[in-house]
C-alpha cells in the first residue's frame, strides 16, 4: 500500500517536531518511540490478517463494524474513514510538495506550496475522472523506486554513519531550549504524533478482490511484506535522524528526511539526492490517489444504504463515482488552504480517525469470532488477536484525542459524531420519502378520471395545439383567460366562438374567463384551480401549457417568463399534473383539431415505484402505445427493474398492460441514451404525438433537493428545447405536505 509505505517519508519528523519542545537533549527518546510505534503496527497487521479471509470481498471498517456490531459503530467508522481519506489526501500533498520545496527551495514561499498543493490535488482529481485507477505496473514504479532509493539512504547512511564516521546511535543534535519540561504527557503526545505511520494499513483488507487467487492468501502475504517494509524503513530513517541529528524545521522545509538524504547521498552518490526527493514526491501523490479510489467508494456504499445523497452511488461514464471524486478533491483542498500547506498542522489531525476506524474494526472482528464460534476451527486465537488489536488501537485513539486535542484533534473529536448525525438524518429523510410521498393519482388507468385546463392569452396557433391535445384526452376541458385587459377579452371571446362553431361538437370545449386576482395573471389561474379542485375532488387534474420556441435557453426564460411563474407555482401543488410542450417550428407539424392527433407516451423509469407505477397509469389511460424505458446503467437493477415488472404485469388487466424498453448505456450516462432513444421513436412515428411523462419528486426545504437527483429536471429540460415533444411533469410530494396544502 502506498499510502502506509509513503507516510515513512513524514512520521520520523512529526516525532521530533513535537518532542523538541523538551529541548535538543531529549530527542534521543525518538528512536524508542518509534520502535513502540512499530510494535504497535505488527499488532494493527496481525489483527487484519484475521480480516482478510473473513471478508474475502473487502473488510473495510465500515462493513466489518455495520455487520457485527450494528449500524451505529459502522456508522463511526464510516464518518472516521471518511476524515481519513480527506486528510490522506491534504497530508500526502503537503508532505510531497514539501519535499519538492526542499529539492527547489525557490518553492519555499507559503503561497507557492499552497497554490502547488491544490494544483496536485486537482490534477489528481482530473486523472481519476477521466478513469486511471492505481494499478499495473505503471503505478507500482514509483513505489518501487521509493522503496529502493529508501532503502538505499538506509544502507549508505547507516555505513556512512557507524562504519566511516562513527557517528553514535544518538548524535549531538544543535542545542535548541527546551519550552516545556519533559513529561509523559509530551512523551505519549510525540508518539501519537508519529502514529501517522500507521495510516493506510487497512487499505489491503478493503481490496482483497483485487488481487490475484487465491485472493486471501496473497492479501494476507501482501500486508505481512508491507507492514515489514514500513517497520524497516521507519526505523531505519529514523535511526538515521538521531545518528546525524537531524532536526525538524519548523516551516517544515527542508523537511528531516530530505536533511538525511542531502548528507547521505554526497560525493559519488550526488545524483540519487533528485531522484530520493522526486522518488518521495511520487509515492506521495499515489499514496493520495488511493484516496481517490477509496474515499468515493465508501460514499457509495453510504449512499447505498441511504446514508449520503444517492448522487454519491452513482458512476461516471468512465466508471468512476464522479461525485466522491469532486467533493474529496473540493474538501483536500480547502483544508491545505486553510492550514497553509503544514504538514506538521495537518498530522495533528490526522490519527485519530484512523485509530478510531481501526478499534471499531477489530471489535466487529471479535464480535464475529464469537458469533461464528460453533463453525470456525481456531476461532479462540483469532478472537485473542482481533481482541488484542481493538484494545490496543483503543488504547492509542484515546492518547492521541486527548494529547492533540488542543492542537486540532478536537477539530476531529467535534466533526465525527455531527457526520455521524448527518448520515442518519439523512437515512431519515430517505425513509420519510418512501413512507410518505403520495399523490392522488390511481394505480389503474380504469379509475382515472381526466379534467384538463389550458390558460390562454389568445387564440393563436400554439392556443389551438394545446387545446387540441387536452381536448384529445378528456371531454372535460376548460380553456382559462384572465380578464385584465377588457378589449383583448372581447376580441378573444368573438375569435372563440368562431373558431368553436367550426369544430364538431365532440371537439368543442368551454372558455372560462376569470376575474383578475391582484391583476396577476398566475395568481388568478391558481385561484381557479384551487376552486376547481374542491369542486371535482375525484378527478385528475392536468394543467397544459405551451411556450414560446427560441434558440436558446435564456431567451426561452425571458420569453416565458408568466409561464415559467406558473409552472413552478403548480408544481408546488400537490396532485396537478403540468403538461408542457414547445409548438413545433412548423405549425402544421402538431394537429390543432382533436381528431386528428394520436397519442404515444415514453415514461422513463429508474425503477419500478409507486410513482412510475401511476405515471403509466396516467399514460395508459390515455393511449394504448406507452412505453416504459429504463437506461441500464447498473446490471443489478435491471434484473430488479425486470422481476419487478414480470410481478406487476400480473396484477394488471390484458387492456393495462404495457411495454418495457430496456436502452443500453455503454458510458454509463443517463440522460444521453434516453434522449436518443427518445429522437428515434419521434422520427419513427412523425405523424403521432409523442409526450414523455416525468414523475419527479417535490422536496419541502430547498437543501433536500441535494439529497436526490435532479435527473425529471435535466431531461425536462432538454426535451422542452425539441419543439413538438410534449412533457408531461407529475410530482410526488410528501404526504404531510399534501395535508397541509390542502388544509
Amino acid at each position: 500500500s502506498s499510502d502506509a509505505i509513503s507516510s515513512v517519508a513524514y512520521a520520523t519528523e512529526a516525532i521530533l517536531a513535537t518532542l523538541i519542545a523538551a529541548g535538543s537533549g531529549n530527542l534521543g527518546l525518538t528512536l524508542p518511540i518509534c520502535f513502540a510505534i512499530v510494535g504497535l503496527l505488527s499488532i494493527v497487521a496481525l489483527s487484519y490478517r484475521q480480516t482478510i479471509p473473513a471478508y474475502p470481498n473487502g473488510g473495510g471498517s465500515y462493513i466489518v463494524a455495520k455487520d457485527n456490531l450494528g449500524t451505529l459503530p459502522g456508522l463511526l467508522a464510516a464518518a472516521s474513514l471518511m476524515i481519513d481519506y480527506v486528510l490522506t489526501v491534504s497530508v500526502s500533498v503537503a508532505a510531497g510538495v514539501q519535499a519538492l520545496a526542499t529539492l527547489f527551495p525557490v518553492l519555499s514561499p507559503t503561497f507557492d506550496v499552497v497554490t502547488i498543493d491544490v494544483a496536485l490535488v486537482l490534477l489528481i482529481m482530473v486523472v481519476n475522472l477521466r478513469g486511471v485507477r492505481e494499478s499495473g505496473s505503471i503505478f507500482a514504479i514509483p513505489t518501487y523506486i521509493f522503496i529502493g532509493s529508501a532503502l538505499l539512504l538506509i544502507v549508505v547512511g547507516g555505513i556512512k554513519s557507524f562504519f566511516l564516521e562513527y557517528h553514535p546511535i544518538i548524535g549531538h543534535f544543535q542545542y535548541v531550549a527546551a519550552t516545556e519540561p519533559l513529561s509523559i504527557f509530551l512523551i505519549l503526545k510525540s508518539f501519537a504524533a508519529g502514529c501517522s505511520a500507521m495510516t493506510g494499513v487497512e487499505a489491503i483488507s478493503n481490496g482483497v478482490p483485487a488481487f490475484k487467487k487465491p485472493e486471501a492468501r496473497n492479501a494476507a502475504a501482501t500486508l505481512t511484506w508491507m507492514a515489514v517494509i514500513l517497520g524497516t524503513l521507519f526505523i531505519g530513517i529514523t535511526l538515521l535522524a538521531t545518528s546525524y541529528h537531524v532536526e525538524a524545521n519548523a516551516a517544515g522545509n527542508p523537511t528531516v528526511i530530505g536533511q538525511i538524504a542531502q548528507q547521505v547521498f554526497s560525493g559519488p552518490l550526488f545524483f540519487m539526492y533528485p531522484v530520493f526527493q522526486l522518488a518521495t514526491l511520487l509515492i506521495l501523490t499515489l499514496a493520495a490517489n488511493t484516496s481517490y479510489s477509496d474515499f468515493p467508494r465508501l460514499a457509495s456504499l453510504l449512499a447505498r444504504d441511504h446514508f449520503l445523497p444517492h448522487q454519491f452511488a452513482f458512476r461516471g461514464d468512465r466508471l468512476a463515482f464522479s461525485i466522491g471524486i469532486v467533493f474529496l478533491a473540493v474538501l483536500a483542498s480547502l483544508l491545505l488552504v486553510v492550514f497553509k500547506g503544514d504538514t506538521t498542522s495537518l498530522i495533528n489531525l490526522y490519527a485519530v480517525g484512523v485509530f478510531l476506524s481501526f478499534t471499531l474494526s477489530q471489535s466487529g472482528m471479535v464480535r464475529h469470532w464469537w458469533r461464528l464460534r460453533s463453525e470456525h476451527k481456531g476461532w479462540q486465537r483469532s478472537l485473542a488477536i482481533n481482541g488484542l488489536g481493538a484494545a490496543t488501537t483503543l488504547l492509542v485513539a484515546v492518547v492521541i484525542a486527548s494529547t492533540k486535542f488542543l492542537e486540532g484533534a478536537w477539530i476531529v473529536v467535534v466533526l465525527i459524531p455531527l457526520l455521524v448525525a448527518m448520515f442518519l438524518a439523512i437515512s431519515l429523510h430517505y425513509q420519510r420519502v418512501e413512507r410518505e410521498r403520495t399523490t392522488e393519482i390511481p394505480i389503474h388507468p380504469k379509475d382515472i378520471q381526466h379534467r384538463l385546463i389550458v390558460p390562454i392569452t389568445e387564440l393563436n396557433v400554439a392556443a389551438k395545439q394545446s387545446l387540441a391535445y387536452a381536448r384529445s384526452i378528456s371531454s372535460h376541458v376548460t380553456a382559462i383567460h384572465v380578464a385584465i385587459d377588457c378589449k383583448e377579452t372581447n376580441a378573444l371571446a368573438r375569435t372563440w366562438q368562431e373558431w368553436q362553431q367550426s369544430l364538431s361538437e365532440n371537439e368543442q370545449s368551454q372558455l372560462e374567463v376569470v376575474e383578475p386576482a391582484r391583476r396577476s395573471f398566475p395568481r388568478s389561474v391558481l385561484d381557479y384551480i384551487d376552486a376547481l379542485e374542491q369542486q371535482y375532488p375525484g378527478d385528475t387534474l392536468t394543467v397544459v401549457l405551451h411556450e414560446i420556441a427560441e434558440p436558446s435557453l435564456l431567451k426561452r426564460l425571458f420569453r416565458n417568463l408568466i409561464v415559467l411563474r406558473l409552472k413552478i407555482a403548480l408544481f408546488l401543488r400537490p396532485n396537478i399534473v403540468v403538461t408542457d410542450f414547445v409548438p413545433p417550428q412548423q405549425s402544421g407539424d402538431m394537429p390543432i383539431r382533436p381528431i386528428n392527433i394520436r397519442h404515444r407516451f415514453i415514461v422513463p423509469i429508474a425503477e419500478l415505484d409507486r410513482a412510475s407505477v401511476q405515471s403509466l397509469a396516467y399514460a395508459r389511460s390515455i393511449s394504448p402505445h406507452v412505453t416504459a424505458a429504463h437506461v441500464a446503467i447498473e446490471a443489478q437493477d435491471v434484473e430488479k427493474v425486470r422481476a419487478k415488472w414480470e410481478r406487476l404485469q400480473t396484477y394488471l388487466t390484458k387492456e393495462e398492460e404495457t411495454h418495457l424498453v430496456v436502452i443500453e448505456s455503454p458510458y454509463r450516462s443517463l440522460a444521453r441514451p434516453l434522449l436518443a432513444y427518445i429522437d428515434t421513436v419521434h422520427e419513427m412515428h412523425a405523424e403521432e404525438t409523442l409526450t414523455v411523462i416525468l414523475p419527479e419528486f417535490v422536496v419541502a426545504h430547498w437543501w433536500e433537493y441535494l439529497l436526490h437527483n435532479q435527473t425529471a429536471f435535466q431531461l425536462k429540460t432538454a426535451l422542452l428545447a425539441r419543439p413538438g415533444i410534449v412533457v408531461t411533469d407529475i410530482p410526488q410530494h410528501l404526504r404531510r405536505q399534501s395535508k397541509d396544502k390542502m388544509a
